[in-house]
């Protein structure tokens, strides 16, 4: 079962992303050109991440996967907060924070985009 550290470590694996600490240092956010596309609570078991999603599909994994809710303080609409139990496969994970950095990145500007080409 992937672990904290596996999911920083994906998020830190998209270009041009970095880590920082907005909200003080009980969650670690990652963001591409200043946009945020992940959030990971420092302290918390099982560890969970919250992502940015298509609407339409965060209500499909929702009803999918009870330990996908919506997102805890964020936009209900577009962000999912996902507890890792294991009853996520690994690669369904994975697949769900590039989902994430590729929803923010097609929304940034031409020129950015290229920039981090």
């Amino acid at each position: 079962m992937i672990d904290r550290e596996a999911l920083r470590q994906a998020c830190l694996s998209q270009k041009g992303v970095f880590e920082d600490f907005p909200f003080g240092p009980e969650a670690a956010v990652y963001k591409v050109a200043n946009k945020m596309f992940a959030l990971i609570p420092v302290n918390t078991s099982p560890a969970s991440i919250s992502l940015k999603c298509d609407p339409t599909f965060a209500e499909i994994l929702r009803q999918s996967y009870p330990a996908i809710t919506p997102g805890y303080h964020l936009n209900k609409k577009h962000w999912n907060s996902i507890v890792v139990d294991g009853t996520i496969p690994d690669d369904e994970l994975l697949e769900m924070i590039d989902q994430s950095y590729r929803l923010v990145f097609k929304s940034l500007p031409k020129r950015v985009r290229e920039e981090l080409a």
